[in-house]
C-alpha cells in the first residue's frame, strides 16, 4: 500500500478508498441480508416442525377417538338369543337379566310365539332376522323365548348374535315339566295349567304308559340346538344328534348346565360384562336367584328312570346332554379355580410382544 500511496496521485488513492469503503459497505449489506434470510429461514422451518408435530398429534387424537368410538359403537351393536329350552331354570336365569338391564343399560325383549311353537316360519324367520339385525333403538339387546336355533348366516347376515343356552338332565326336565303342567309353579300360582286336575304322578304315567311321560316326549334339547330344519324334529334321528352336537360348539357362545347355573352365571359375567356386571353377586344374594319352582313335584322312582333309560330316544338326548356338560367343564375349567369353596375367575394368562415395526 505504501507503494500504491507513492506511484497514485491523491485523489487516485481517496477514490480507492472510496471504492474499497462501498465494497465492504455492499459486502456487509448482503451478509446481513443472507443472516435475515437464514434465520426467516430457520424460523419457518421450526414453525413447521411445529405444525407437523400438531398435525400427528390431531390426527392421534381423531384416530384415538375414533378407535374408542368405534369400540363404543361395537359395544352397542351386540345382540344376544337365549333360545331357552322349557324348564331348564330359563325364567330363573332370564330375570336375571331383566334385574340387570336398567342398571346395566341394555333392552330385554321376549320372543313369544303362537302357542309356543318353537319353529317359526320362513316369513316371520326373515322378520325376525331383520328386527334383531336393524331394530338399532333396541340395541344392545337380550332376546329370550322358546325358539328353536336359526342360522343367520342364510339370510346374508355378516354380523351374527350371540347366541347362549342352558341344558338339563334329560329326565329331570321331563318330570319337571309332567308336574308344571298339573300343578304350574310358585312364579304364576294362580294360572290355570293345561293339565290341571290330573293327579297322577309321573310314576303312575310311566307304569301306565301314559303319553306325557313317553320316552317321545324326552326329544326337545336335541332339536332346539338342531334348528329349523325337518329332520332335526324327526324323533330319534341321528341327524338330528350330529347338527345339535356341531351348533353346540360352533354358533353358542357358551351353554350352561341347570345343575351348575351359578359357574354359568359367574363366566357370563366375565365373558360379557357389558350385560353380565353384578350378575353373580345377584344370582347369590338376590330374591329370584331360584324364582321359579315347580310344584308339587314329586321325584320319580329308580323303575321309573331305568324304565325311560331303556329307550333309544333318552340314549341320545342323554348323550347330547353329556356332550353338553363336557364342553361346559372344560371351557370353566379354563376359566376358574376353587379356594375354600369359593369359585374365582381366572386373571388374563396372555400378552403381547415382539410387536413390529417399531415407531
Amino acid at each position: 500500500m505504501g507503494l500504491l500511496r507513492v506511484m497514485m496521485p491523491p485523489k487516485l488513492q481517496l477514490l480507492a478508498l472510496l471504492a474499497f469503503a462501498v465494497a465492504m459497505f455492499f459486502l456487509e449489506n448482503q451478509i446481513q441480508k443472507l443472516e435475515e434470510s437464514r434465520g426467516k429461514l430457520e424460523r419457518a422451518i421450526a414453525r413447521h416442525e411445529v405444525r407437523e408435530i400438531e398435525q400427528r398429534h390431531t390426527q392421534d387424537g381423531l384416530r384415538e377417538r375414533d378407535s374408542a368410538a368405534a369400540h363404543t359403537n361395537a359395544e352397542e351393536d351386540v345382540v344376544i338369543i337365549y333360545n331357552r329350552v322349557p324348564k331348564t331354570a330359563s325364567t330363573s336365569f332370564t330375570n336375571i337379566a331383566y334385574d340387570l338391564c336398567g342398571k346395566n343399560h341394555y333392552h330385554v325383549l321376549h320372543i313369544n310365539t303362537t302357542k309356543n311353537n318353537p319353529v317359526m316360519s320362513l316369513q316371520d324367520q326373515v322378520r325376525f332376522v331383520k328386527n334383531v339385525t336393524e331394530w338399532r333403538e333396541m340395541k344392545p339387546a337380550f332376546y329370550h323365548g322358546h325358539v328353536s336355533f336359526l342360522d343367520f348366516t342364510k339370510f346374508g347376515v355378516k354380523k351374527k348374535p350371540i347366541y347362549i343356552n342352558v341344558i338339563r338332565d334329560p329326565i329331570e326336565r321331563l318330570v319337571s315339566y309332567y308336574y308344571f303342567l298339573r300343578f304350574g309353579d310358585d312364579y304364576r300360582p294362580g294360572l290355570r295349567r293345561r293339565k290341571q286336575g290330573d293327579k297322577k304322578t309321573f310314576d303312575e304315567c310311566v307304569s301306565a304308559g301314559g303319553s306325557d311321560c313317553a320316552p317321545e316326549k324326552l326329544w326337545l334339547q336335541i332339536p332346539f340346538f338342531c334348528g329349523h330344519y325337518s329332520e332335526c324334529w324327526n324323533v330319534g334321528s341321528q341327524w338330528a344328534l350330529e347338527q345339535a352336537k356341531y351348533n353346540l360348539v360352533n354358533e353358542y357362545m357358551l351353554v350352561g348346565v341347570t345343575e351348575e347355573l351359578e359357574d354359568f352365571v359367574m363366566m357370563l359375567e366375565a365373558a360379557l360384562p357389558r350385560f353380565f356386571r353384578g350378575a353373580t353377586e345377584l344370582y347369590k344374594t338376590g330374591k329370584k336367584s331360584h324364582l321359579r319352582k315347580t310344584s308339587e313335584k314329586k321325584p320319580p322312582t329308580k323303575e321309573s328312570i331305568a324304565k325311560l333309560q331303556q329307550s333309544a330316544i333318552w340314549k341320545m338326548e342323554n348323550e347330547f346332554y353329556e356332550f353338553a356338560l363336557e364342553q361346559f367343564q372344560f371351557v370353566r375349567a379354563h376359566a376358574v379355580r376353587e379356594k375354600d369353596g369359593e369359585l374365582y375367575l381366572l386373571a388374563q394368562n396372555f400378552f403381547y410382544e415382539k410387536i413390529y415395526p417399531k415407531n
